[in-house]
């Protein structure tokens, strides 16, 4: 797992968190909100649906151009952007879980825009069968030590999972760890099979231009 602290400067977060907070909030769960951009996916029948996603907006770009600046995020095409909002007057929190392994490739990505918080990761004791587990079989081991990791998530910082962290552990908010209001926008890549020379690199190729579309437009200007 990687932090970078500072990732935005001062003026980049506060220019982020205008763009964000102009845009209309939907209801999630656990008294969150968010603001979603991307293919709608349905994860119990693994289908892939590109539905209205047109692009992510445009005062967000940059974010992605910084992105393609860490080493650590080589080659990383963004395909689902989610904006999220968590309120300590509604208990908002996010539950112990790890990010389904059908669609989601191995780096997950989260930027911190406002606020100060924690992430916290337990080893996963489940089967294969749940979060898609099974298609990644290889990189799920059996971690037996009873504890728990913190990890901190400053504002402006940048968060990469991967690799053990990504697969044998589930990740978590919780609620008493949001004392004050946090935003934060999390980023997600494809699986293999939807990239090229994977099985469904023809369904993923759609989302993947529409998304390089987005970000060449920036980085023309």
């Amino acid at each position: 797992m990687l932090v970078v602290e500072n990732f935005l400067s001062t003026h980049e977060a506060k220019d982020l968190l205008r763009g964000i907070d102009d845009e209309p909030w939907d209801s999630s769960q656990s008294g969150r909100r968010k603001q979603n951009y991307g293919p709608k996916c349905n994860f119990k029948k693994k289908k892939l649906v590109k539905g209205q996603f047109s692009g992510f907006p445009e005062f967000s770009l940059f974010v992605q151009k910084k992105l393609n600046a860490e080493p650590s995020l080589e080659n990383y095409i963004v395909i689902e952007q989610c904006s999220l909002e968590y309120d300590p007057q509604k208990g908002a929190c996010i539950d112990p879980h790890i990010d389904d392994c059908w669609i989601w490739g191995e780096r997950v990505v989260t930027v911190n825009v406002l606020g100060n918080s924690y992430l916290t990761l337990q080893p996963y004791k489940g089967g294969l069968n749940k979060y898609n587990l099974d298609l990644v079989a290889e990189q799920v081991e059996t971690i037996n030590d009873e504890v728990v990791i913190r990890v901190p998530m400053p504002e402006r910082s940048l968060i990469v999972m991967y690799g053990s962290a990504r697969y044998n552990w589930e990740h978590s908010v919780l609620r008493e760890d949001i004392k004050e209001r946090r935003v934060c926008i999390a980023y997600r890549e494809f699986t293999t099979l939807y990239l090229e020379g994977g099985e469904h690199e023809n369904e993923g190729k759609e989302v993947v231009d529409i998304s390089l579309k987005s970000l060449n437009s920036i980085i023309k200007c």
